[in-house]
């Protein structure tokens, strides 16, 4: 029986923006290419355009042999994941192509498994030709393909990485470009710069994996999710002497009932982001534009303030173990429950809340239920208070998935768009999200004290949205369980934040 392997790629210039696949027949006993696939899609997103490529691929291996055993080889750790069965299929532009592509031969001919990107140059390569003859208003051309010189990779396993300590980044770049620039034929035609550059750091990461210092920074932004660092720890311990200071600042937080402050919100940006915007606070009428600097500001009525309270601890909290929307939904523990009810004993105390919203979620909806108890209020459930899907990694510590999806990690701490393993949902999603819940919020409760009961991530969001911080702040801010914050929000489009991870009603 004829075995074939099938690799396949997909990319998009954009994602979702102009996209193309790639894919290619391998004979496993020769290492003899058979059939190469491309073709531009229009616009669509990375895994759309890397399905496509697997439907492709397969096809054109049934056309070759249809009794043939069909092993895939991928870069998309989601693709094989989830034709593997190991991962749901949530996104709806997938599970069609997904369908079709098990369709395509008999369960039982076809493996799936993954191999990093470098190694899947051919396809890659293809899928960037069909790109680039978009580009120029064309298809791609199988005759004038280049695709597989240079490309090609033996069967056989790789011969294993050096065990040694990785060189230095710019000496293996540099090593990369003389190495590239020695296999490519002279007239091999290049894509745009940017496809240029992601080609060289393939070859540099081929030689060396990971640089000390990528490794640092990595470990870096780990660590300051799985616990403070040194000065967000000293910081910590100022705010616990200054005890005074924090109920001040906690009694300002919730005064609805009292005039405006005499001092002027916090400035901000010299332009305010449209409403519904994820990159700012809800936006001024053309009446009211947002004052900038600290001088007498016009009587804008009282403030929408929003008191944000995390929830308290659950049996996963204490290990720092990623808990969101897609996993286990988990009830407070002893210690979360003696939490809830010092925090609403400190905002009975104070007595200006006047609304109680809460995530769906159990953890949340207990929380706020204690609180509620003591200040004689009804909670309303909203939806869009609902914390981050973390996919895959729902339950595992940063460690876990360090261990089990390095690149993922990676990709998920440097870029805002990119979701964690198994289709999770991204922080540029979540703050779409959490912005249009807040212009929602602020416009239905204007002049109004409403506590919303969450999680981190929104929290985080709401405060870096009103300073008008970058996302790469998410990782900067340590959030307490129980812990409350405030963010005041003004007719002129104006945000104000009150306080932040105040948890002196748990030392109390």
């Amino acid at each position: 029986m004829r075995e074939f392997i099938v690799e396949a790629d997909g990319g998009s210039r954009g994602n979702p923006g102009p996209a193309g696949y790639g894919s290619v027949v391998i004979d496993a006993a020769t290492g003899e290419t058979l059939v190469e696939r491309a073709e531009y899609i229009g616009v669509a997103t990375n895994n759309v355009a890397e399905y496509r490529g697997l439907v492709a691929g397969l096809r054109a291996a049934r056309e070759l042999d249809p009794s043939a055993t069909v092993r895939v080889r991928m870069d998309s750790k989601l693709v094989v994941e989830q034709m593997s069965g190991r991962w749901k299929i949530k996104h709806p532009d997938m599970k069609p192509l997904a369908a079709e592509a098990a369709r395509i031969l008999p369960p039982g001919q076809v493996t799936y498994e993954w191999m990093p990107r470098e190694r899947n140059k051919h396809a890659d390569r293809l899928a960037n030709e069909a790109m680039d003859a978009g580009k120029r208003g064309e298809q791609w051309d199988a005759g004038a393909s280049r695709a597989e010189l240079g490309a090609r990779v033996p069967v056989t396993p790789a011969a294993p990485e050096p065990s040694g300590p990785p060189g230095d980044a710019t000496a293996g770049a540099a090593k990369a470009r003389e190495a590239l620039a020695r296999s490519r034929p002279a007239a091999e035609p290049t894509t745009d710069a940017v496809e240029e550059e992601a080609t060289v750091q393939e070859e540099a990461t081929l030689q060396e994996k990971a640089t000390v210092q990528e490794k640092a920074t990595v470990q870096e932004k780990a660590t300051v999710q799985e616990k403070a660092t040194v000065q967000e720890k000293a910081a910590v311990h100022e705010k616990a002497t200054t005890a005074g200071a924090d109920l001040r600042a906690a009694r300002t937080v919730a005064a609805t009932q009292s005039p405006a402050p005499a001092s002027p919100p916090a400035p901000s940006r010299a332009s305010a982001s449209p409403v519904g915007s994820a990159a700012g606070t809800p936006a001024a009428s053309p009446a009211a534009t947002p004052s900038v600097g600290w001088g007498a500001a016009p009587d804008l009525g009282a403030p929408a303030t929003f008191v944000l309270l995390r929830h308290g601890e659950t049996p996963l909290t204490p290990q720092k173990r990623f808990s969101g929307s897609g996993g286990t939904d988990p009830s407070l523990s002893d210690v979360g429950r003696e939490q809830a009810e010092r925090v609403a004993a400190a905002l009975a105390r104070r007595g200006t809340v006047q609304h109680i919203l809460a995530s769906p979620l159990a953890r949340t909806r207990e929380t706020a239920a204690a609180v509620a108890a003591r200040l004689g209020l009804e909670v309303t459930v909203e939806d869009g208070l609902i914390e981050t899907d973390f996919g895959a990694w729902e339950g595992l510590t940063f460690g876990e998935v360090r261990e089990r999806h390095p690149e993922d990690l990676n990709a998920w701490l440097a870029d805002p768009e990119a979701e964690p393993t198994g289709g999770g949902e991204s922080f540029a999603a979540t703050a779409t999200r959490i912005a249009a819940t807040r212009d929602r919020l602020v416009a239905e409760y204007a002049g109004r004290t409403v506590l919303l009961v969450t999680h981190v991530t929104p929290i985080k969001t709401l405060v870096r949205l009103a300073l008008g911080a970058p996302s790469e702040s998410l990782f900067r801010m340590e959030l307490s369980a129980a812990s409350l914050s405030a963010v005041a929000y003004y007719a002129d489009g104006n945000a104000s934040v009150r306080l932040f991870n105040d948890t002196s009603h748990l030392r109390s």
